[in-house]
């Protein structure tokens, strides 16, 4: 029989929260690495370039690879010869982990676990509680995943109820085109067959935290209908030009995981969840030994690049920007943003909006400003702001009209691609929307040389600050004519992959 401590399991899980905090898997570097050598879009290529500067970085500094650090994810199988040395409950050990792990005053990790979430949304400051799934199992050993699932990826999550005769590959293709750029590929297709609505939707998500190995399948070839259907996924999804941050290329996803599970004769469930850019997850056993032990990846398996922008970038006095500057950008132009600039995301936009429907004098003067859609990581020693990367611009459409018309406001930042209703209150207002690279917020971080608190102190961090940068880049997505990078990008580069495979078959 194994004895277990309740300490042994607290600190195993704060320290693996740590760890993912900043190191990539090793096998996740070695697919992004590929995906570069590879990439042949300027656009893509270059925020490929983002990703993997700002994950050596972290790496080596120890900051989180992106601000918004998940919401943790714990799959358990413990063995039913084990016996715990705890007064604990056992899910109670997993979030006091949790919540030491996000405190570490060395790497404070932020915070964005909401209680009351159809109510108030009160961020609970330490992330907990986690999402558990245990299973008893033979043995005497524990068996634990721990991962740190960012919303953007968690929000294009979808699931369907197919008949028994319905194709998943058509499906899957008809789908991941409606999940937009949010969920920051290239990354991994976590697909669940099978079982019950909330069971397809658990194998998904366990699927995400097994190996990458799709190149060496290819290489071997299919040895089942399941690895067959991975690799024909794995094809068509690429084909589909999305590519990195959905500006167009190569790569959309670096492998596609599948696992399924007996089902109901009438019913098909099948769920899909991606992983994105800023993938973290490690497993570890606790066997009575000690708490577990976790070992860092080789700084050699990341490439030896540096971020460097080609000669047609446009620098950008943010402090003395005007409407004429901003209609002269083209989509897809690449800019360096030094100045001040405001931040804020959902609630700040959803306060602002509710002052003047009231008529309330607003606290900030947006008059030919730029805002930043972001909630950083607080900042620790020396830094003016911990990991300050992009949230998804997306969430902000249905206040892009009001905030264009009402406030004189510019610009915005953030990423993924702008929906119908942004797209046209942006081109009605001559206004224009820009991408920092999701993926690379500590990277993103170091641009910015002063941080001020200026409304909605409450709001942590989704409050508003004025941020001063220098030499941020940004890509804009939606220039003052409507036209946007997120659909053209993609339909150039399908149309580019499309025309290579019947040279590839010939």
């Amino acid at each position: 029989m194994t004895v277990i401590k309740q300490d042994d399991l607290i600190q195993s899980i704060a320290d693996a929260l740590q760890f993912i905090s900043y190191y990539h898997p090793t096998d996740f570097i070695r697919a992004m690495r590929g995906a570069w050598e590879k990439e042949e879009s300027p656009a893509a290529k270059a925020a490929l370039t983002q990703v993997l500067v700002n994950s050596r970085m972290c790496a080596i500094g120890k900051r989180p690879i992106c601000q918004d650090t998940g919401i943790v994810n714990v799959l358990v199988s413990v063995g039913m010869d084990v016996h715990w040395d705890a007064d604990m409950a056992f899910e109670d050990m997993i979030n006091e982990g949790v919540r030491r792990g996000y405190t570490h005053p060395d790497n404070v990790l932020r915070g964005s676990v909401l209680t009351d979430p159809n109510g108030v949304r009160t961020n609970t400051k330490d992330n907990t509680p986690a999402v558990v799934h245990t299973k008893i199992v033979a043995g005497d050993k524990v068996e634990i995943e721990v991962a740190a699932k960012g919303g953007g990826s968690e929000a294009k999550a979808k699931f369907a109820m197919l008949n028994p005769s319905d194709s998943v590959v058509d499906w899957i293709l008809s789908v991941v085109p409606t999940m937009g750029a949010g969920w920051c590929p290239p990354g991994i297709l976590g697909v669940g067959i099978g079982g019950t609505p909330e069971k397809a939707m658990l194998l998904a998500k366990e699927s995400l935290m097994e190996p990458l190995n799709m190149h060496e399948l290819q290489a071997a070839g299919a040895s089942n209908p399941s690895e067959e259907l991975r690799m024909e996924l794995f094809e068509k999804v690429n084909a589909l030009g999305i590519g990195a941050q959905g500006l167009g290329g190569l790569t959309t996803v670096l492998d596609v995981k599948i696992k399924e599970y007996p089902t109901h004769a009438a019913n098909k469930p099948v769920a899909i969840i991606p992983n994105c850019s800023a993938t973290r997850h490690v497993h570890f056993t606790l066997d009575g030994s000690g708490p577990a032990q976790f070992t860092a990846p080789d700084l050699s398996e990341w490439p030896d690049i540096e971020f460097e922008l080609g000669d047609d970038v446009k620098r950008v006095n943010l402090d003395t920007l005007t409407p004429e500057e901003t209609r002269s950008w083209q989509s897809g132009d690449t800019l360096l943003l030094s100045g001040k600039m405001l931040t804020g995301r959902d609630a700040a936009h959803k306060k602002l909006v509710d002052m003047i429907d009231n008529g309330e004098e607003l606290p900030v003067d947006f008059t030919n400003r730029v805002i930043y859609y972001v909630g950083p990581v607080d900042p620790v020693r020396e830094e003016v702001v911990g990991p300050a990367g992009p949230t998804t611009a997306t969430r902000m459409d249905k206040f892009t009209r009001i905030m264009l018309e009402r406030t004189g406001l510019l610009g915005m930042i953030g990423k993924a691609e702008r929906g119908k209703t942004a797209i046209d209150a942006i081109r009605d207002n001559k206004a224009v929307s820009m991408i920092a690279v999701g993926g690379a917020a500590y990277l993103v971080a170091k641009a910015i040389t002063n941080s001020t608190l200026l409304a909605f102190p409450e709001l942590g961090m989704e409050a508003i600050y004025e941020f001063e940068v220098k030499d941020m880049p940004v890509t804009v997505s939606v220039d003052a004519n409507g036209e946007s990078v997120h659909i053209e990008g993609p339909k150039i580069w399908s149309a580019k992959i499309a025309d290579r495979i019947p040279a590839v078959q010939a």
